[in-house]
């Protein structure tokens, strides 16, 4: 997977190693490939956030040598090295071309404009993959910062849904432009 770089992060693809360590251990400094070498990354404990739960599974899943969950990046602030949240794609396209990703920034940079910068790049990398028409996300209906993300960004609310985590749903699309 390539390194994505906005203006004022890195998207590097999420490893084992990275994976494997954050479940040993709740603060760690990683050295990962970035776009000019190796980047000595330092993950804080609040990092992922929301996705730790499902790190074993991702770990278990990743099989023989494949050493980074396909779609998944860590989101790093180019000008401190810290890990501040996870961007990527939630499994494979689906057969019409459909997209869907995620993301979560740490609290501590909520409000300056990482979380458009990182989905904007991770988006257009989606549009240039052959399967891919359409990226799609879905919001709580109360998170409204990340329907601010999402409508900079071009989606559009495009229907409703429901999870027992988030509750109400807002669905959104972006087509290929």
């Amino acid at each position: 997977m390539p390194v994505l770089q906005p203006p004022r992060l890195l998207l590097l693809p999420l490893t084992r190693a990275v994976i494997a360590r954050r479940l040993e251990a709740e603060a760690f400094t990683l050295p990962l490939p970035g776009p000019d070498g190796p980047l000595g990354v330092t993950f804080g404990p609040e990092w992922p956030g929301d996705p730790l739960p499902v790190f074993p599974g991702m770990l278990a899943a990743l099989v023989g040598n494949e050493s980074e969950v396909a779609g998944s990046f860590v989101a790093v602030r180019r000008d401190t090295g810290e890990a501040v949240g996870m961007l990527g794609t939630k499994g494979p396209a689906l057969p019409d071309g459909a997209q869907e990703i995620g993301y979560g920034l740490s609290p501590a940079v909520w409000g300056q404009s990482y979380a458009t910068e990182g989905v904007s790049v991770l988006v257009a990398y989606l549009h240039t993959q052959p399967d891919v028409h359409a990226v799609t996300a879905e919001t709580a209906v109360d998170n409204s910062a990340s329907a601010r993300v999402l409508t900079k960004l071009g989606f559009r609310p495009v229907g409703r849904g429901h999870s027992d985590e988030d509750g109400s749903l807002i669905l959104w699309s972006h087509a290929a432009t």
